[in-house]
């Protein structure tokens, strides 16, 4: 699992921009706002160098394609198969790497949503909904972000995309540890692991099986702006 900090300066040279491809530039600058471009950009070269770094490859050789869900994966014709998952939201990005299974992440910034509650009762499995309630007020918002990420990082780990409704399988709610309670399809077990990402962020990674364990890594705080972007190290 990568950690990565994003570089959102408007008033900068995009970095990371030699690292896309044509089609990675064009959804790039499909995007109406500054931010939402650069996070795009920084979000997708990062993950061509750290998929670079464990691959032992350029990170602009790596080709990429997307499933029927829309969840994309590397073409490795008769090589073995390398998951990945990236997540973005704010000024982090979250990069997993699994070689056994596939993964799933998700990370969201810390933000006011108004009545969390309100959110959670159409898409939320009733279970969860319940713990939410019992939570004392000033503690919903910031459980919530941790179930959304939780849920999320399933759904990613599944690669289902919206065919998977929310409530359709539950999760554990702070303060409890990040566990699959139940699910009405789809693996028996799960590894769900949480990740401290300071006051402004939460993060989860997926893993469809059980009693994984999660190596964490983070790139270079100044990793944007090595020249080149050719290596990590």
């Amino acid at each position: 699992m990568w950690r990565v900090d994003l570089h959102l300066d408007p008033d900068n040279a995009e970095p990371g921009t030699g690292l896309l491809s044509p089609e990675e530039q064009a959804r790039a600058d499909r995007f109406r706002r500054a931010e939402d471009r650069q996070r795009y950009r920084q979000s997708h070269a990062a993950l061509r160098l750290v998929l670079g770094h464990t691959l032992d490859a350029p990170p602009l050789d790596l080709r990429f394609a997307t499933s029927a869900t829309g969840k994309p994966h590397l073409i490795r014709t008769g090589r073995p198969a390398l998951h990945f998952n990236l997540s973005h939201s704010g000024r982090h990005a979250l990069i997993g790497i699994a070689s056994e299974s596939e993964i799933g992440v998700d990370v969201e910034a810390i933000r006011p949503i108004g009545d969390p509650l309100a959110i959670a009762r159409p898409h939320f499995h009733p279970d969860e909904i319940t713990d939410l309630t019992r939570l004392p007020a000033p503690d919903r918002d910031a459980a919530f972000f941790r179930c959304w990420t939780r849920k999320e990082a399933v759904v990613k780990a599944l690669g289902t995309g919206l065919s998977l409704p929310l409530d359709h399988f539950s999760v554990s709610v702070p303060p409890a540890a990040g566990a699959v309670r139940w699910m009405r399809s789809g693996p028996a077990g799960w590894s769900l692991c949480d990740l401290p990402l300071g006051p402004d962020a939460v993060g989860t990674v997926a893993i469809p099986l059980p009693n994984q364990g999660v190596r964490r890594l983070r790139l270079p705080t100044d990793w944007a702006a090595r020249t080149g972007l050719a290596t990590i190290g």
